[in-house]
């Protein structure tokens, strides 16, 4: 099962976060925002067709995200979890630790913001760039 979300830059794209990666819908974002790799995202975890929340809400199921950036791909491997609520409307947060909140899509991740190649996130720094956050669960 797959779900595409496409999302813009941000001149203040860091991703200096050692923990998560997120994507919003929000069209703006702070330096502090470090995590955030993308905005003006198509959808936040509300948004996201039932048939794939509902594989995403067990504990035995495996999501691949692949973030692309024109030409450049970068995969995260997580789990998903029963106690998923993926019920916030802006946010889709991904992360290398087991925390659970309605913004939380991935959990035990094997990467997180700060493990993104640094040429990736200089084209997120571009406003008129746009990504795809690809979702895929088995």
């Amino acid at each position: 099962m797959r779900f595409e979300i496409p999302f813009s830059g941000h001149r203040n794209v860091r991703a200096f976060h050692p923990r998560t990666i997120e994507i919003t819908t929000e069209p703006d974002l702070t330096p502090q925002g470090d995590c955030i790799i993308g905005v003006s995202a198509q959808c936040g975890c509300k948004d996201i067709p039932d048939e794939i929340k509902e594989r995403i809400k067990r504990s035995d199921s495996k999501i691949t995200i692949t973030i692309q950036v024109n030409e450049t791909l970068f995969t995260v491997s997580g789990r998903g979890h029963e106690e998923l609520k993926l019920e916030n409307p802006h946010d889709i947060v991904i992360r290398k630790s087991d925390y659970v909140c309605p913004r939380t899509l991935a959990i035990n991740c094997d990467v997180a913001s700060d493990d993104i190649p640094r040429d990736m996130i200089k084209q997120l720094q571009d406003p008129k760039t746009t990504g795809l956050f690809v979702i895929e669960v088995t």
